[in-house]
């Protein structure tokens, strides 16, 4: 029976990275693996793959509506959907590629096949067992399901089944109003589909600074999405390569049905630990299904920690990266620390959207006395040169300290610009601190600075 220092479940954002921090800290790693490739659902059909789709619909986008704007003439491109379907699996498969590198570089070795833990300190892949002094449980997430609504993966699909359709749809319903269905909708909507999102809430986005729930709402509206909130789906039915979906408005209770080629399963995910033997282990579970864990990501099982989308907190591949990181630096007799206070989301879709910390209602339901900075896009200069002025930047920042609270983007590279502000909330730094450094021009990031400049005096530009 081989032995390793660290065994890692789960070849996704959270395992990869912890494998290879162990292994950089001199640990004797292995990963388990089933699927064919490494990467785990982000790489293989999550995060990366609609990215590339995401990025190849933008353009076609700028194509039909800015080029002609900006005196670029000739004939609107058309869509070739294998060509774009196999520019993706091209993306998909230099990044799983890359992955499997890193572990040949930092001499991990790859177990392949589904693993389960038969005691302490064991790892069972197929028939073969392996020790191991510590075990970290990082098996990601699946999609949630919805009662009365099966899917198949061809007509009634989830994100996975999305991001291959045999052909572009004519119509898709979207069923949930979060990051995945607003993402995967917008890249049907610029291909011409006719994409409904239906939402149990009133609002989009839950959890989301409200101001930019209601601006995202405004713009994907006038982009062609339609939206139905506050409905309750009530079933899906199939037929003859047709779906129909029934929702129940909460507001009146009546019922309203609805068909399409396609219907996208966007509710949500929960953890997948199906088959690890978690029960006879004894491992303790919270009531959402999530692995219980200490503040050293170790579950009630001393040895074996848990890690990324099967523990609480958001379902969040960088977030998972971090407490791989973390666990790592942990097993090593290092110190592993992750702030969670300063952990950023982002939806990309155009405009993309960002935000890290507080909200204003989280902020009021806390009774803290909180001031605002915030800037449009449209004073901003590389904004309006770009055609991309919808959209603003807000800086929450504590009243009496100026202590940056939080920040919430919407707009031009809103995913790439929320980063200064998590390395200012890192470091402790107030809104001035930001409002006094020097940033270029003409860049987007200029709105920050204006919105930081508006927690104080007053923005330059506005």
């Amino acid at each position: 029976m081989a032995q390793y220092d660290v065994i890692i479940i789960g070849g996704g954002p959270g395992g990869y990275v912890c494998a290879i921090r162990c292994a950089q800290l001199g640990l004797k790693t292995a990963c388990v693996e089933g699927r064919d490739t490494l990467g785990g659902t982000c790489l293989n059909v999550g995060c990366i793959p609609s990215k590339a789709l995401l990025h190849a619909t933008h353009q076609l986008h700028e194509a039909r509506h800015n080029f002609a704007r900006m005196g670029l003439k000739g004939k609107t491109p058309g869509v070739d959907w294998k060509q774009m379907l196999a520019f993706k699996d091209e993306v998909i498969g230099q990044n799983t590629k890359g992955i499997e590198y890193l572990f040949k570089k930092n001499k991990i070795d790859w177990l392949k096949g589904w693993g389960t833990i038969p005691a302490p300190g064991r790892v069972r892949v197929g028939e073969e067992e392996h020790g191991a002094r510590n075990i970290v449980i990082a098996t990601g997430s699946e999609p949630a399901t919805l009662p009365g609504v099966e899917v198949d993966e061809k007509t009634v699909v989830t994100s996975t089944g999305a991001l291959e359709l045999s052909k572009i749809p004519k119509r898709m319903i979207v069923i949930g109003a979060g990051v995945i269905g607003l993402e995967l909708g917008s890249v049907y909507n610029r291909l011409g589909t006719e994409v409904t999102v239906i939402e149990y809430l009133d609002t989009i986005t839950p959890g989301m600074d409200g101001e930019v729930q209601k601006t995202f709402q405004r713009i994907l509206r006038k982009q062609g999405i339609k939206f139905v909130m506050g409905a309750a789906v009530q079933g899906c039915s199939v037929a003859k390569g047709k779906a129909s979906v029934t929702w129940k408005l909460r507001k009146n209770d009546s019922e309203h049905t609805q068909e399409a080629d396609c219907v996208l399963v966007a509710t949500g995910r929960k953890p997948f630990t199906d088959g690890l033997g978690l029960d006879a282990l004894g491992i303790k579970m919270t009531e959402r299904g999530q692995i219980a864990i200490d503040a050293g990501w170790q579950t009630s099982v001393p040895g074996i920690f848990a890690i990324g989308d099967a523990v609480p907190g958001p379902m969040l591949a960088h977030k998972a990266e971090e407490e791989g990181i973390a666990v790592a630096e942990r097993i090593a007799g290092r110190h592993g620390h992750v702030n969670y206070g300063v952990i950023p989301g982002v939806i990309y879709t155009a405009p993309e959207v960002a935000s890290v910390g507080e909200t204003e209602e989280s902020l009021k339901a806390q009774g803290r006395a909180y001031k605002t900075g915030k800037f449009m896009f449209m004073g901003n200069g590389r904004a309006k040169a770009s055609l991309a002025s919808e959209g603003f930047v807000k800086i929450l920042a504590d009243r009496e300290t100026d202590r940056i609270l939080g920040a919430h983007l919407i707009g031009p590279a809103a995913g790439e610009m929320i980063h200064e502000i998590c390395v200012a909330m890192e470091f402790g730094a107030a809104a001035e601190d930001l409002a006094l450094t020097c940033h270029a021009h003409p860049t987007f990031s200029e709105a920050v600075r204006e919105a930081a400049l508006a927690c104080g005096d007053g923005a330059i530009h506005s």
